[in-house]
């Protein structure tokens, strides 16, 4: 089976799903139902889209296909930033309330931790050593988490709520009123991309070899770090951090296509995120009857998976 006939297939299972979604048990009331469910849709697309993009991305660039933006620490940030806000300015400051400052405020922060970042792990080669990865990550996570806890104690109880709303991923609670400026920054990100995209096959090689082979690599990395970490703060803003999925649909689409080429990979990986996000919460909520989120269960498996990964590729380290 051709990658073409593959794309083919997981397109074909998204487009059914989307559309099982929108009018299964519409009802009579289609005109107030409809464009609800269209919006919540939208906003689950364009999630699943993004962080599987962005986690191909973030797995070419550190060569491994173990790590994700979460792991690094992004989504930490990214609570970090409104725990920060809201114990500084308060819940009624417009910072706050207004979603489309929150949010572009969040984009800047995070893009300046992504350069930071980059110049702390991949201006010297031992920034490419999987054990140094997983250790500052780990690092930044824990240490991001810290201080969002410690001023989460100090604040109002009133607003801790607000705060406690956003560290939790929720697909039932999709925040639609990022979803224009989410949509424009995507577009944006995706033609600055476009630059780059004829890189990631030789960057997948390695530092050196995509060195030797007359690839900028430092100018090349650093864009594209900047890049994920646009595209995981508007998953995070839309939904809510959500650790383990690029994780899944990244590993996945490499063992789906069994291709090296990225135009191929990138492509099945944002359809598997949607077709594992849109089949996903469509059982939550009309098998389960939302009795547990997807969220949880996203987390649970790619848990389990990430330890599985650890473990197989424990020999070749």
């Amino acid at each position: 089976m051709s990658n073409k006939t593959k794309i083919g297939i997981l397109a074909a299972i998204s487009i059914i799903l989307i559309f099982t979604f929108l009018f299964v048990g519409l009802g009579s009331n289609w005109d107030y139902v409809l464009p609800r469910r269209g919006k919540k849709v939208l906003a689950i697309v364009i999630t699943g889209g993004v962080i599987a993009f962005s986690t191909m991305i973030f797995q070419t660039i550190t060569n491994n296909r173990i790590l994700t933006p979460s792991i690094i620490g992004l989504d930490s940030l990214y609570l970090l930033i409104q725990t920060f806000l809201i114990f500084v300015l308060g819940s009624l400051n417009v910072t706050v309330v207004n979603h489309n400052i929150n949010f572009l405020i969040s984009v800047a922060l995070m893009v300046l931790f992504a350069s930071l970042l980059y110049q702390l792990l991949f201006k010297n080669e031992g920034g490419q050593n999987i054990y140094f990865l997983l250790l500052v990550g780990i690092i930044f996570g824990t240490f991001f988490n810290s201080i969002s806890s410690f001023m989460e104690v100090l604040i109002d109880p009133n607003e801790f709520m607000l705060v406690q709303d956003r560290m939790f991923a929720s697909f039932n609670n999709v925040n639609t009123e990022l979803l224009v400026i989410a949509i424009v920054l995507i577009i944006l990100s995706g033609l600055y991309f476009f630059r780059f995209v004829k890189y990631l096959d030789v960057l997948s090689l390695g530092r050196e070899q995509a060195i030797n082979l007359g690839v900028d690599y430092d100018y090349v990395v650093k864009r594209l770090l900047i890049i994920v970490a646009i595209l995981i703060s508007i998953a995070t803003a839309l939904v809510g951090p959500i650790t383990f999925l690029g994780l899944l649909v990244a590993n996945v689409a490499h063992e789906f296509m069994k291709t090296y080429q990225h135009k191929y990979l990138i492509i099945s990986s944002v359809l598997i995120s949607i077709i594992a996000l849109v089949g996903g919460q469509l059982i939550v909520e009309r098998v389960f009857t939302f009795s547990t989120t997807l969220s949880v269960i996203i987390n649970f498996v790619g848990g389990v998976y990430f330890i599985y990964l650890l473990l197989k590729e424990s020999k070749k380290w």
